[in-house]
C-alpha cells in the first residue's frame, strides 16, 4: 500500500468514527442508552485527543451558556462610571439650562436619601419614573439615556441601559398579545430605563384600544420591579399632560415633569457648529450670519424643522453641497479646500438660490458662450 493509498484509509477510519460518535450522542440524547454496537469500534485518537474525553454534546451546550451568563455577568458588574464625570458630561450640553438644574436637584436629592438610610433613618419612597415633555429634537432621548447611567452610578439601577420604544414596540394586533409584547420589552429593560417615545399614543384611541392593555401591563410592572427599573415617557406637553391625566395609575407613578423647550437660534447655531468640530469642516468667514438666518427661518415651523433633528439635516446638506461644489471645481482638493463650507454651501442646503452677484457672473457667462458659438 503506497502513502497516498494510506492517507485515504486513515481518513476513511476518522470519518467512521467520528460518524459513530455523532450517533452515540443522539442515542444518548433520545433514549439515555449507549447501544453496544456503536462502541465497539473507538474513535480513532490523536495523542493529544486521547487526553480530554470528547464532551456530550449537552453538556458542551450547558457549559457554553453558562460561559455566556458568565460574561453578560461580568458585564453588568462593570464599575459605574464617576458621578463628576457624569455631571461634566451633563453641563458639556448645549443650552437646557432649566433641565441641567432639574437633573443636578435630582441626584442631589438621591444622594441624601441614601445618607440618611446609611444612618437608619427614615426615607421617602424615591419616585424616579419620569415625564418629558417637549418638541421633537429637544434632547429628550439624549437626557434620557444619560439618566439612565447616572442612575447607575447611584446605585438604583443594577445595568444602567436604555431600552427605547414607541407604540408599535408595545401594541400588538390582537387581544391578549400586547400584554406578552410588552412584557417582553419591560424583561428587556430590567435593571435599566424603558423609555417610551410618544407615549400619549397608547392612550388617545378610545378605551376599547390595545394601547390600554400596554398601559396596565407597564403599570404593573412599575410597582413590581420598583428596585430595578425606571420609566421615562416622553412626547409633546400638551398630550402627554393629557396621557399622565388619563389614568389614574399614571397619575400616581409619574409625578417628576422635565420640559425641553425648543432651542434658539444660538444654541442651534451651536450645535451646528459643534457637528463642523467633530467632523473636520469649518464655516468660512461671513457664512456664520448665514447660518443664523436660515435657521431662525426654518426653526419657525417647529414641528417641521425638529430643533437640533433639522440642524443635523442642515448640516448633513451642507457637506453634500460642500462635495458637489468641490466635485465641479478644476482646483486642486487642499485640505483647507475639503475642511470648508461656504456661504454657497449653506444656501445649496437650505435650497435658496445662489448670490445675485453670482448668479449675474453665470448669466453673463452664458451669454458670452451664446456670442462665441459659431451659427450653423
Amino acid at each position: 500500500m503506497d502513502r497516498k493509498d494510506e492517507i485515504i484509509q486513515m481518513q476513511n477510519e476518522i470519518m467512521q468514527g467520528l460518524l459513530r460518535q455523532r450517533m452515540q450522542l443522539l442515542s444518548e440524547d433520545l433514549w439515555g442508552i449507549k447501544p453496544e454496537s456503536m462502541l465497539s469500534s473507538p474513535l480513532p485518537q490523536t495523542e493529544k485527543d486521547s487526553a480530554a474525553p470528547a464532551v456530550p454534546a449537552a453538556q458542551a451546550n450547558t457549559a457554553t451558556a453558562k460561559k455566556e451568563e458568565k460574561g453578560e455577568a461580568e458585564k453588568q458588574e462593570e464599575p459605574p462610571e464617576s458621578m463628576e464625570d457624569l455631571k461634566k458630561e451633563l453641563h458639556g450640553y448645549i443650552g437646557l439650562d432649566r433641565i441641567k438644574e432639574e437633573v443636578d436637584s435630582l441626584i442631589n436629592w438621591i444622594e441624601i436619601c441614601k445618607a440618611r438610610k446609611d444612618h437608619g433613618l427614615p426615607t421617602p419612597d424615591l419616585s424616579l419614573h419620569m415625564v418629558f415633555s417637549g418638541n421633537p429634537g429637544t434632547g429628550k432621548t439624549m437626557v434620557a439615556r444619560l439618566m439612565s447611567r447616572i442612575y447607575k452610578s447611584l446605585g438604583v439601577l443594577s445595568k444602567g441601559h436604555l431600552v427605547e420604544v414607541d407604540r408599535s414596540g408595545l401594541v400588538a394586533g390582537y387581544v391578549g398579545q400586547t400584554a406578552i409584547k410588552t412584557a417582553e420589552v419591560i424583561e428587556k429593560a430590567m435593571g435599566g430605563v424603558l423609555f417610551i417615545d410618544e407615549a400619549y399614543a397608547l392612550s388617545n384611541r378610545g378605551s376599547t384600544d390595545y394601547g390600554m392593555e400596554a398601559i396596565d401591563t407597564l403599570l404593573k410592572a412599575m410597582e413590581d420591579h420598583r428596585d430595578d427599573l425606571v420609566v421615562i415617557v416622553a412626547g409633546y406637553t400638551e398630550l402627554m399632560q393629557e396621557f399622565v391625566h388619563s389614568n389614574p395609575g399614571l397619575e400616581s407613578r409619574f409625578n417628576r415633569f422635565m420640559h425641553f423647550p425648543d432651542y434658539t437660534v444660538d444654541e442651534m447655531a451651536g450645535i451646528f457648529k459643534m457637528r463642523c468640530e467633530k467632523s473636520g469642516y469649518t464655516l468660512e468667514e461671513g457664512a456664520w450670519d448665514k447660518l443664523k438666518e436660515i435657521l431662525a427661518r426654518e426653526s419657525q415651523n417647529v414641528e417641521g424643522f425638529g430643533n437640533a433633528r433639522g440642524v443635523r439635516n442642515l448640516f448633513e446638506k451642507a457637506i453634500a453641497a460642500q462635495a458637489d461644489r468641490l466635485a465641479a471645481s478644476k482646483e486642486a482638493l487642499t485640505k483647507d479646500a475639503l475642511m470648508c463650507l461656504t456661504q454657497a454651501d449653506l444656501m445649496a442646503a437650505a435650497g435658496e438660490q445662489p448670490p445675485k452677484e453670482e448668479a449675474g457672473e453665470k448669466e453673463a457667462d452664458a451669454d458670452r458662450q451664446e456670442e462665441e458659438t459659431p451659427e450653423n
